[in-house]
């Protein structure tokens, strides 16, 4: 999906009518985990949900990424409330995600629409996942409402996860945590024996 276009749009993967194995209380580690050891107070996750995390935000960048740009449209297509689009629209433009560009149609006075930055086109996988996992688990039974498809050959569009060297990560048991460069070990309460105990519990 390329931005300021409106590519025929979901994935390949077609809604599945049984959702995967149940995770069981013997899959919970009776150690502690690692990650308890450090700080979470410069955790990006945090930091990048706290501009995406709440659902308006995300549909407005769904529909500047579809290519609706303009407040009239974005507001009717989504049905945002009009007070909520101004606060969303003024957010990503402060965070860099969106940036305003006029324009004028003929015999009207100059307006403004909404396109995506380099900041926030850098969002588009991040929101083909959110598809991806959405086709797969909450479609309708006829199938997804839009599909995502590769401009040049037409083909549906997925998302995957490859390590540095190429390698296709196709179990989440093969992504681990290390501490970066920026970890900061943990100073709060010590949560670890807590956290140990309750694991030990759930596996009885």
């Amino acid at each position: 999906m390329l931005h300021g276009t409106n590519p025929r749009l979901s994935l390949s993967t077609r809604p599945r009518s049984h959702y995967p194995d149940r995770v069981t209380a013997h899959l919970v580690p009776v150690e502690s985990p690692a990650a308890l050891a450090w700080s979470v107070d410069n955790c990006t996750v945090g930091r990048a949900m706290a501009i995406l995390g709440e659902r308006w935000t995300v549909v407005v960048l769904r529909e500047v990424f579809l290519g609706v740009r303009r407040f009239d449209d974005i507001r009717r297509h989504s049905g945002i409330p009009r007070q909520v689009l101004t606060n969303r629209l003024a957010m990503l433009v402060e965070q860099g995600l969106l940036q305003k560009v006029p324009y004028q149609v003929t015999g009207a006075r100059s307006r403004l629409e909404y396109r995506l930055t380099p900041r926030g086109l850098e969002l588009q996988p991040i929101l083909l996942a959110i598809v991806q996992w959405g086709d797969r688990h909450l479609a309708d039974p006829d199938g997804p409402a839009l599909e995502f498809v590769h401009r040049d050959c037409g083909e549906p569009v997925h998302v995957e996860l490859r390590c540095s060297a190429g390698h296709a990560l196709d179990n989440p048991s093969s992504v681990t945590s290390t501490p970066g460069p920026g970890a900061r070990p943990f100073s709060g309460p010590q949560i670890a024996p807590q956290a140990r105990e309750r694991a030990s519990r759930r596996t009885k």
